[in-house]
C-alpha cells in the first residue's frame, strides 16, 4: 500500500518518470504468465493470453506496462471464483510515429454494478465497503493504472454485468524506434538468472540492508543464483567490511541509521580497490532527485523496492558483465 501511495504521489507531483526503452512484448507477457499463471491455476481458473503480432520496434516503459497489467489481472483473479481470466493484447491504431496498443482483461467473476463502475478508477474507491472486508485491497491499483495509461497517451475503461463478469482495458501509445533491431539468431535466449549462474557463480557480493526481512529475502534471491553473499546491517558496518574484504559488487540500501547509503558509498569509493566496483542503490522510491543523489554519491545504478526478482537479476547481470568482461563467451554481445 505504501508503494502504491508513493507512486500516486509521484504522479500527482509530476515526478513520475517513464523509461523510454525498447519493449519486448514476448518477455513482458511471459513475465505476466510466470507471475500470475499459477495463482489462477490454484483457484481452478483458466488463464489465457491472446495476442496478435505486435511490432518489435516500439519504445516505452515496459515496467509500468507490466505494473498496470498486474493491477488489472490480480483484481480479475481475486474477484473470480470459477471460469476464466483472459488477457488480450492487440494493435488498436498506428501513425507514422506511434502505435497504440490495446490491453484488455476479461473475467467471469462477480461483476460490478453500473453505479460502482463510474467511480472505480478514483483513488481509494472500491465497488462497495463489503469488497474490502471480504477481498482486501486499498482501491489504489485501478487509479494508478489509469494514471499510467494517461501518462502513456492512453486511456482506461471497463464494462461489467453483475454476476457474469467484467472486462477492464487500457491503451498505451508507444513511440516507434528509429532503429529496427536485428532479429536474434540464437534459438534460445537464456534468462538473466541462468546467465549469472553460468558466468558469475561464486561472485562475492556485499548486501547492505538494515531491515531484517528485506535482507533475508534479498540474500535468498542472491544465493539462489549461486552468488556468495555477505550482509551488513548499516552503512558503517558496510564500510568496515569493505576495508577487510574484497567484493565484486555492492547492493546498498539508502535509509539506514548511523551512516546512510549515500555517505557509505562516498567513503567506500576512497577505499583502495573500490573506485570502480559496481555499487547499486536499493531505494524505496525513485524520485528524479533521489536518482541524481545516487549518481552524485558514486553509485552506478539503482533497483527500486519492492525488488522484483527479474529486475534484480537483469541489473546484476549488466554490472557483473561490465565488471568482469573476461567471463563473457565469444558469442555474447
Amino acid at each position: 500500500m505504501i508503494n502504491n501511495i508513493l507512486d500516486l504521489s509521484k504522479i500527482e507531483a509530476g515526478k513520475f518518470a517513464l523509461d523510454d526503452q525498447p519493449i519486448n512484448f514476448e518477455t513482458l507477457l511471459g513475465n505476466i504468465e510466470s507471475m500470475l499463471g499459477q495463482k489462477a491455476k490454484d483457484k481452478g481458473l483458466n488463464f489465457e493470453i491472446q495476442t496478435t503480432s505486435l511490432p518489435n520496434y516500439l519504445v516505452g516503459d515496459a515496467t509500468r506496462l507490466q505494473q498496470a497489467l498486474l493491477n488489472f489481472i490480480n483484481n480479475a483473479i481475486k474477484f473470480t471464483e470459477h471460469g476464466h481470466v483472459t488477457l488480450r493484447v492487440y494493435e488498436e491504431a498506428q501513425t507514422e510515429e506511434t502505435v497504440t496498443v490495446h490491453f484488455e482483461i476479461e473475467d467471469s467473476g462477480i461483476g460490478i454494478s453500473p453505479e460502482a463502475l463510474t467511480k472505480l478508477f478514483d483513488a481509494f474507491e472500491q465497488a462497495d465497503n463489503s469488497m474490502t472486508r471480504k477481498y482486501g485491497g486499498t482501491g489504489l491499483g485501478l487509479a494508478i493504472t489509469k494514471k499510467i495509461a494517461n501518462l502513456m497517451g492512453g486511456t482506461v475503461g471497463a464494462k461489467s454485468v453483475e454476476g457474469k463478469g467484467s472486462t477492464f482495458w487500457f491503451t498505451a501509445t508507444l513511440r516507434k524506434s528509429n532503429h529496427i533491431p536485428t532479429p536474434l539468431t540464437n534459438d534460445k535466449v537464456e534468462p538473466a538468472h541462468s546467465e549469472i549462474q553460468q558466468r558469475h557463480a561464486g561472485t562475492h557480493i556485499l548486501l547492505v540492508e538494515d531491515e531484517p526481512i528485506n535482507r533475508e529475502i534479498a540474500r535468498f534471491l542472491l544465493e539462489d543464483i549461486e552468488l556468495i553473499v555477505d550482509t551488513a546491517d548499516d552503512g558503517l558496518q558496510a564500510i568496515e567490511m569493505t576495508i577487510s574484504s574484497n567484493y565484486d559488487l555492492i547492493l546498498m540500501d539508502m535509509q539506514m541509521p548511523e551512516v546512510d547509503g549515500l555517505e557509505a558509498t562516498r567513503r567506500i569509493r576512497h577505499i583502495q580497490g573500490y573506485a570502480e566496483i559496481p555499487i547499486l542503490a536499493t531505494p524505496a522510491n525513485a524520485f528524479i532527485e533521489d536518482k541524481i543523489k545516487c549518481f552524485d554519491a558514486g553509485m552506478n545504478d539503482f533497483i527500486t523496492k519492492p525488488v522484483q526478482p527479474h529486475v534484480l537479476y537483469e541489473v546484476l547481470l549488466k554490472w557483473l558483465d561490465n565488471n568482469n568482461p573476461n567471463n563473457l563467451s565469444s558469442g555474447d554481445t
